[in-house]
């Protein structure tokens, strides 16, 4: 197996030109290399297409006179990018980690000759020409872009769903993929590295791949990624705006068709940071994010699994673009949980923050629907729910919003704060409900005491309607029981089953 894995490599040619890097038409050709002082006999050339990009996007390169398993220090300067060329053309050469034992020689060889490769390229002290960089996209495509097995373990997106206790997954290649994603992003962030002239080679194709890749279950893979992509990000202007859409397509299609994706977070948190470097004012097409992509990300169940980056992103684009908070809320509004309590919590702590930084006049807005919300939450029987909504008026800024507009938020909250004070179980819900009541007290005590009489009054007036429905029911349960039953008549059940509890 040695000696197949030493066949891929490039051989002299018949007019040897160490100084010239020439494209061959026809691939490379097999040759002898030496190593540790012993010739190895060259085999025939072995078809390796299954494993490598295709020949129209990535050209094959021949090196002529330069042996791979050479070290950099023993080459003159002159040839030290030759030699580079044929290091990563050696590591072309693709193999099975899932079995430890099978080929552990060639393997060796390949993880050392990327270690060498790494400390070259960190070094920085030879700008990379064309060639180079056309070998080094096609040795890193080889290498990192593969089609992941299905997930069979998990229904639901963003990495775990509702199976968040199941262990993460581990590729068994993750060492030496490891090397290859160090070896990329030395490469990418190297000052040697022109970007004008790579910008051919990490083109939008291999960007597509790249993000494909976020789909990995291996976290530590993810995370390589993230670095990887931000730095293509920060060095090729050129391709901002594709990174851009094309994460975008990546959240429509989790959001809207599959709720299955590993990489939500890591890509979130991308975004973050794209965010955060906008120009003001935003263009349309960041608005059109907002609305389109960021806010229905609260939508899927698997939120909490990246809710931190998503609420991270929204605060960005409201901290730039104030007038952005009503839209956000509106949109919050939309895809409230009703029936998961622990997305309420989290839905009702990125109110706060959001509300915190509004304008009055921009919480006008928004006001009555919210609040009519934020009611429904205090009412909670989930006391977490009911208690987290609570906390906002521990909120100086929030308190004083609903200071400057107590005419309309108290006679929506107060039926709900009388309600709890009444009947809620929880104790520490109880003891907040009455601070709440208090503070609303003191703000305004005649307007108070007019919800107070009004709520008093509808009281009076749901029981007086409730006593009326039961004498009602009493009566035609008394009429039905007196009267014969003839012919198709329908029969009354006996008034103990119509007594049922609503």
């Amino acid at each position: 197996m040695f000696k197949q894995f030493l066949s891929k490599l490039p051989r002299k040619s018949s007019k040897p030109d160490s100084g010239e890097l020439n494209r061959s038409s026809s691939g490379p050709v097999s040759s002898p290399v030496q190593r540790s002082g012993a010739s190895v006999g060259s085999g025939p050339v072995r078809s390796n297409s299954g494993k490598r990009m295709s020949s129209a996007v990535f050209p094959a390169s021949v090196v002529a006179g330069i042996e791979p398993l050479v070290p950099f220090k023993d080459v003159p300067n002159s040839e030290k990018l030759n030699l580079f060329v044929s290091k990563v053309s050696l590591c072309c050469v693709t193999f099975d980690f899932s079995d430890p034992s099978k080929n552990s020689i060639e393997k060796d060889v390949k993880r050392q000759t990327l270690l060498e490769l790494l400390d070259f390229v960190a070094s920085g002290s030879i700008k990379f020409t064309e060639p180079a960089i056309l070998a080094m996209c096609r040795m890193c495509a080889v290498n990192l872009f593969r089609v992941f097995p299905p997930n069979y373990r998990s229904s639901s997106g963003g990495g775990g769903g509702e199976n968040d206790d199941d262990d993460p997954m581990f590729d068994p290649a993750w060492p030496h993929l490891q090397i290859v994603y160090d070896l990329l992003l030395k490469f990418i962030t190297s000052p040697c590295l022109d970007a004008k002239m790579a910008k051919k080679y990490l083109d939008h194709a291999f960007i597509v791949r790249l993000l494909d890749l976020f789909d990995s279950e291996d976290p530590r893979e993810r995370e390589c990624l993230k670095t990887i992509l931000h730095r293509v990000y920060g060095k090729f202007m050129v391709h901002r705006p594709f990174v851009r859409k094309s994460m975008s397509n990546i959240f429509y299609r989790f959001v809207f068709e599959t709720e299955k994706h590993s990489g939500i977070a890591e890509l979130l948190e991308i975004f973050g940071s794209i965010v955060s470097g906008f120009a003001l004012p935003l263009k349309e097409e960041h608005k059109i994010f907002l609305w389109r992509v960021l806010i229905p990300l609260h939508k899927p169940k698997s939120v909490g699994n990246y809710f931190q980056q998503l609420s991270y992103c929204i605060t960005q684009f409201v901290d730039k673009e104030p007038k952005l908070g009503s839209v956000v809320i509106k949109g919050l509004l939309k895809f409230w949980p009703i029936t998961n309590s622990q997305k309420e919590v989290m839905f009702l702590g990125e109110v706060e923050e959001i509300v915190e930084a509004m304008s009055v006049m921009e919480f006008q807005k928004i006001m009555v629907p919210l609040f009519l919300r934020i009611a429904c939450c205090v009412n909670s029987s989930h006391f977490q729910v009911s208690e987290r909504a609570l906390f906002l008026w521990n909120n100086d800024q929030i308190v004083n919003l609903i200071a400057h507009n107590q005419q309309a938020i108290l006679p929506i909250m107060f039926t709900a704060l009388e309600k709890n004070a009444q009947n809620h179980w929880n104790q520490s819900v109880l003891n907040l409900t009455l601070n709440v009541r208090k503070m609303f007290c003191e703000m305004d005590e005649a307007l108070f005491m007019s919800c107070h009489a009004r709520f008093q009054e509808d009281e009076a007036k749901q029981r007086s309607a409730a006593e009326k429905r039961k004498e009602m029911w009493a009566r035609l349960e008394n009429v039905a029981s007196t009267k014969p039953v003839t012919g198709k008549t329908a029969v009354l059940v006996t008034p103990l089953a119509t007594s049922i509890a609503c």
